[in-house]
């Protein structure tokens, strides 16, 4: 008998295994194909001294938390996120909390900047807003949803990373697997070091302990 856990995880490795990519004209990536448009993207962005803005709601704007500190602690790129608390409720408060993203990109973005937008419904107006005013700047955006697939931040991003889940917690779980990915992709192609073969066998290494058994596909 499949134990509660054991289908918790075998649903979630069927859903992020499943991830769709898509860019601003519907047009479908492989996961690999995303990864390395991502990681050119990242170079080019480290390289020109420009800057990544990484906005999310609850339990995303942790993901867009966690992603920005990987930008900077290991790939060496400037990034940076919109939850400075002063600011955040000061401009909420004043301004209302639909606009307070977006009046944080009109102060802080430039053109060929990246801006990764992150929702699990992909339907937060403030995101919404936020991506559509990183658009109109000139900013290459990349979005990561779940839910509808239909979902309105799905058509904002030159890279589309839709999850095909209703659940909050296989989303946005989903999410962190696929930043985790990215960076460690960007990290290996780029910057010629192990971390991504290192951590995949560091995870077979801890699966092994726990009687477990890692699949890659390609």
């Amino acid at each position: 008998m499949t134990s509660l856990a054991q289908s918790y995880l075998k649903s979630l490795h069927d859903i992020v295994s499943k991830t769709i990519i898509t860019d601003h004209n519907g047009e479908n990536y492989t996961l690999d194909e995303a990864a390395t448009e991502f990681s050119d993207t990242l170079f080019d962005v480290k390289n020109k001294s420009s800057k990544a803005i990484l906005v999310g709601n609850g339990g995303s704007a942790s993901i867009a938390d966690h992603l920005q500190n990987d930008l900077c602690a290991t790939v060496g790129a400037r990034a940076m996120v919109c939850t400075n608390t002063p600011l955040l409720t000061a401009l909420s408060n004043d301004k209302g909390y639909e606009s307070a993203y977006e009046n944080q990109v009109k102060i802080w973005a430039n053109t060929g900047d990246l801006f990764i937008a992150i929702s699990s419904s992909g339907e937060s107006e403030n995101i919404l807003r936020a991506a559509q005013i990183a658009q109109a700047t000139g900013c290459r955006v990349v979005t990561m949803t779940g839910f509808r697939p239909t979902n309105r931040l799905r058509k904002c991003g030159y890279l589309n990373f839709y999850v095909n889940s209703d659940s909050y917690g296989h989303t946005e779980l989903s999410h962190s697997i696929i930043a985790h990915l990215l960076t460690d992709w960007a990290c290996s192609r780029h910057w010629e070091n192990k971390t991504f073969s290192t951590n995949i066998q560091a995870t077979e290494a801890r699966l092994r302990q726990t009687g477990l058994k890692l699949t890659i596909e390609s």
